[in-house]
């Protein structure tokens, strides 16, 4: 197994954020801490973020509220899932949970097969592919799109528009502006409505006719009693498209890096497949994908011994709380045979990520899929994973491997 101290060295060399300290091997002085840079409170501990993520009613999702002119907050909030809180959440949820069921998710497993093997397929004459290009990006697009309903050959676009919402690698305060970061902001809402506008447009046709899809069933969807409005089925449908893609790319592309940094553990899950999901499981925790989710003070609360106010904004650090210690032995330790292995990568709570099912699916196939076509897959020591830039994200852009026998 590569030790710790390679594990860390690879987090500096790679050039990953440097804010996330805990793939530094890093703790936190206090579980929770006010930044007065930023004007927020990290939550960096297990059970505080556990606290948090259970309590809906003093720790809202709606964080808009608190920095309305960040960001269009009123056309943005409407339909969107990740800024909602009970009772209007669990009725928007339902529209679509019934989409995301182990039996129905369970009947995508051929055509994931079938995906996977045709992308494979692609670049078995090679010695070398660029995993999120050739697999990781490509794959679980083609199929939300599909279960949406828009055109998988439009990923393109997607991939153009949700990597510029990610560009910006600052943090942002609320209470220090900048012009940078008013840029950055600016930026990065422009790509927003460019997948809005695009959204926008397949739902207006879906009015006019609608199919057999996702995006359908949301047009002719009724909360008490009224229908959607266009605004808030477009939200509704990019958060899907957004988060139905993203985490299992990066989802494959870390469980990918961490198998090659940890050699003695990889030829555990080569010898051994009933092991891969939980070498995915652990990956979640190890490098978990979304690192970051914010949260609103409704009113004061006592979180890990600080009295926060209410009206606060917080940045509950999941991929930390992964690495507490006062969970998990041996934080930093990448061990795919741990268990349990009660890791909060998907969240908690009434908002855990209800696309769960689908990426670990997408994930069990096709790295099993990956492993059995290339016996000598590993990182290119040429050249090095590209991580996206943003603090709150842990993932590859770009990942390339080479695939021959090693010379």
């Amino acid at each position: 197994m590569a030790s710790a101290r390679t594990a860390t060295s690879l987090a500096d060399s790679w050039g990953i954020h440097p804010h996330q300290f805990w793939l530094r091997r890093q703790q936190p002085e206090q579980p929770v801490q006010f930044d007065a840079q930023t004007g927020m409170w990290n939550v960096y501990g297990y059970p505080e973020t556990l606290q948090v993520l259970s309590d809906p009613r003093i720790f809202s999702s709606n964080t808009q509220r608190l920095v309305p002119d960040l960001a269009d907050s009123d056309t943005l909030s409407e339909g969107n899932l990740v800024q909602m809180d009970p009772p209007l959440h669990r009725k928007l949820r339902t529209l679509v949970s019934h989409a995301f069921t182990p039996k129905i998710v369970a009947g995508l497993e051929p055509r994931i097969r079938q995906l996977t093997t045709e992308l494979l397929d692609a670049v078995s004459d090679r010695d070398r592919m660029e995993l999120v290009a050739d697999l990781a990006y490509p794959l679980p697009v083609i199929v939300i799109a599909e279960l949406l309903g828009v055109p998988s050959s439009d990923r393109h676009l997607f991939k153009q528009w949700v990597d510029g919402m990610f560009k910006s690698n600052q943090q942002v305060s609320i209470v220090k502006r900048s012009e940078q970061q008013d840029r950055q902001i600016a930026a990065a809402m422009e790509q927003v409505q460019h997948l809005r506008g695009y959204l926008a447009q397949h739902v207006a046709e879906r009015r006019r006719a609608p199919r057999h899809d996702l995006l359908s069933k949301l047009v002719q969807a009724e909360v008490d009693g009224a229908q959607l409005s266009d605004n808030e089925v477009t939200n509704f449908a990019m958060v899907l498209l957004i988060a139905g893609h993203i985490t299992t790319t990066m989802l494959l592309g870390n469980t990918v890096l961490c198998l090659d940094a940890y050699p003695d553990q990889a030829a555990r899950v080569r010898a051994d497949r009933a092991m891969v999901p939980a070498a995915i499981e652990e990956s979640l925790r190890f490098f978990s994908p979304f690192a970051a989710l914010g949260r609103a003070t409704t009113t004061a609360a006592d979180l890990g011994g600080e009295q926060v106010p209410g009206d606060q904004l917080l940045m509950v650090w999941i991929a930390a709380a992964n690495r507490d210690g006062r969970q998990f032995a041996r934080p930093h330790e990448f061990d795919p045979s741990r268990d349990p292995n009660p890791h909060v990568a998907f969240g908690r709570g009434i908002h855990f990520c209800i696309g769960a099912p689908l990426a670990r699916l997408e994930g069990r196939v096709a790295l099993n899929l990956l492993l059995d076509r290339f016996p000598e897959l590993r990182t290119d020591p040429d050249n090095p994973p590209a991580f996206i830039p943003s603090p709150n994200i842990t993932g590859v852009r770009e990942l390339p491997l080479l695939l021959g026998p090693q010379g």
